[in-house]
């Protein structure tokens, strides 16, 4: 990967511009309505529900993996999105009743569905950056959408904190699931109207077999790059990375509503916090990570994002007036390393594959990201039992983070894009 010097010149923005609308607004739909869950759970005093959630929405990701990929490319991947968006749709207004009536069932019904929509719509619209740029500007777009991802996650996860805080009742219903629940409905609906206007391309590969053993054939794909050394470690980088970010948003919550006793919305804000740092690093990376060994910026980044957990790990035993400033310092830097981390590899799972295998490659990239997220939830599910406070649990994921950045050291020494 080098730096972008090339792109397609006739109406690209503007269809650019469509596909991060699109991403923008789901993203900020689906962290607004999974964290307002999460929220109301840990009020409730459900954490282990934080669990159920994350599993909910990620199990998708794993299933369907195979037939997402195949639809990615066996179709044009204007036609998936539009569907996606639909499901999402429907989605959300089972979600609206779901909070409406505080059902939990429901609820997670309604996360399921988020994430099988998420899942169908992830390799159809990454794998229509390359289609729309030269590999050399994919980084640079990839950035620019990442960027916008993370501001979106963080408005949706700032937005809901403020949202259900919200005081006063209808009909002994608060106004704060009232309010969360229109929303939901509203920009579902606003995502689908702008979902028509994303660039339409034709099929990648018309001719491509039905996945019918479903994620088995991820997994031979994904075995399948072992002859790609290079590709194989920034697949599982990339997955890596998903389960620690994972790890982090299950163990803020506790950490700011339970551990520091601050209200919804200011912990909402610890998790924007670091999210404004990863769209900062995710802006830096395409000046950082170039070159044909770009590789060389993770093992780096991933022992500051080491470092920044161990800070906080020790904030406990500072100064009671020092430990809010901390933790958000580290948190904002724990966040400019993830971004500068992720791009890179994001961005060379995009590139690597053949034109017909790209959908199927990122939906297989898909399915190791998101076992990295269902097993956060598995390990969050034994921090909690194990009555571990979150300040500690920081501690132990500061050193699997740097036994990963160790390992990615190791494994690149002497890597070129070539071998």
């Amino acid at each position: 990967m080098s730096t972008p010097n090339d792109i397609r010149p006739q109406g690209t923005r503007r269809k650019f511009t469509a596909m991060i609308a699109v991403c923008f607004m789901g993203t900020f739909n689906d962290n607004f309505y999974r964290q307002g869950a999460m929220l109301l759970a840990v009020a409730g005093g459900l954490v282990y529900l934080q669990s159920y959630i994350m599993f909910l929405f990620t199990l998708p990701f794993i299933v369907f993996a195979a037939y997402a990929g195949f639809l990615a490319d066996r179709f044009s991947k204007r036609s998936v999105i539009i569907t996606s968006k639909l499901i999402s749709l429907a989605a959300f207004v089972a979600g609206a009743v779901g909070l409406y009536i505080m059902s939990w069932p429901i609820i997670f019904m309604t996360i399921f569905i988020i994430g099988v929509q998420a899942a169908i719509f992830s390799p159809a619209v990454n794998g229509s950056i390359p289609e729309l740029y030269t590999a050399d500007y994919v980084v640079a777009a990839n950035g620019i959408i990442i960027a916008a991802m993370n501001t979106a996650i963080l408005l949706g996860i700032a937005a809901v904190g403020f949202v259900l805080d919200a005081r006063g009742t209808t009909s002994d219903v608060p106004v704060g699931l009232y309010l969360a629940a229109g929303i939901g409905i509203i920009t579902a609906l606003v995502i689908l109207v702008l979902s028509l206007l994303v660039p339409k391309f034709p099929a990648a590969s018309p001719k491509a077999k039905f996945p019918w053993a479903g994620p088995v054939e991820s997994v031979i794909i994904l075995a399948g790059t072992a002859g790609d050394p290079l590709l194989a470690n920034s697949i599982f980088a990339k997955a890596f990375f998903w389960f620690a970010g994972a790890l982090q948003i299950l163990i803020i919550t506790p950490l700011g509503l339970n551990q520091f006793g601050l209200s919804k919305t200011m912990t909402s804000i610890l998790i924007v916090i670091e999210l404004v740092g990863v769209g900062i690093g995710s802006l830096l990376a395409p000046l950082i990570a170039k070159g044909a060994r770009w590789y060389r910026v993770l093992a780096p980044a991933g022992i500051i994002m080491s470092i920044s957990m161990f800070v906080i790990a020790a904030v406990p035993y500072l100064p009671l007036i020092t430990q809010k400033a901390v933790v958000i310092l580290a948190l904002a830097m724990m966040g400019v390393a993830g971004g500068i981390f992720s791009i890179p590899v994001t961005s060379f799972v995009q590139i690597r594959p053949a034109p017909q295998m790209k959908g199927r490659m990122i939906a297989s990239s898909n399915l190791a990201d998101f076992t990295g997220i269902l097993l956060a939830s598995g390990v969050f599910y034994v921090f909690d039992k194990l009555r571990l406070m979150p300040s500690s649990c920081f501690a132990i994921e500061a050193i699997m983070t740097m036994a990963m950045a160790g390992w990615l050291l190791i494994s690149l020494r002497g890597r070129t894009e070539n071998a």
